[in-house]
């Protein structure tokens, strides 16, 4: 007599965590569609040139001296930007201005570029190529990994592969790219996002709030070595 396979209630509640997610990314963006936004024709050589070379004129500073070449970041603390996508590295640009990511840094260069300098920034840097990262502690890979592809179900946490996708690449326009980033930016990135310190993102901050310390570092560890 063939066995009848009935899923486990863990997987059931990932599996609906993972509906219920890209339900609300098909929400948005059908609202996007209704009411489309203005479209900008970016120049990615205008954004090459404002990202390695500043504009000394407004005393604003070259974006590859904190980001590096390309926007592939040396400095553990600041992201890389290399590969982005363009309308997630725009949205953010245009966040630094608002109360919901406040940054001391940031928050004075994005007031002073204009949206179609945003924009172009944001193209330059989406086709630049990443230098992959890698995974530093073997100890929590497999935790980052669990976490990363399958959430934890009895805490509530979706799988970041849901959204971000298994190798990190992110959904365009809705969800980053992930793969190869410093650990130590995702992990403040995370920890911004559950003391409150960022808020741009809800979907986010519910999430980063059910993770705890020792879970952020493996799967910011994780996605370092993603590829």
């Amino acid at each position: 007599m063939n066995r009848v396979s009935v899923p486990s209630a863990n997987a059931v509640f990932v599996k609906s965590l993972f509906v219920a997610s890209m339900a609300l990314g098909s929400i948005a963006f059908a609202a996007e569609a209704q009411h489309p936004a203005a479209v900008v024709k970016a120049d990615p050589a205008k954004g090459a040139t404002l990202y390695e070379g500043g504009d000394n004129a407004r005393g604003l500073p070259a974006c590859v001296s904190c980001h590096g070449a390309n926007g592939n970041s040396t400095i553990a603390a600041n992201p890389k930007l290399s590969n982005q996508i363009a309308a997630y590295t725009h949205k953010q640009l245009v966040d630094f201005t608002t109360p919901q990511r406040a940054n001391p840094i940031m928050t004075t260069y994005a007031k002073m570029l204009t949206d179609e300098e945003k924009h172009n920034v944001a193209a330059y840097l989406a086709v630049q190529k990443t230098k992959p990262g890698a995974a530093k502690n073997k100890d929590t890979v497999e935790l980052g990994r669990k976490i990363y592809r399958g959430g934890i179900a009895e805490k509530g946490v979706a799988a970041c592969a849901s959204c971000h996708g298994a190798a990190g690449a992110g959904i365009p326009a809705q969800y980053p790219r992930l793969a190869g980033q410093q650990q130590d930016y995702t992990l403040a990135q995370l920890t911004a996002f559950r003391a409150g310190g960022r808020s741009n993102s809800p979907q986010m901050v519910t999430l980063a709030q059910r993770l705890s310390d020792a879970e952020m570092k493996a799967v910011a560890d994780y996605i370092a070595g993603l590829r």
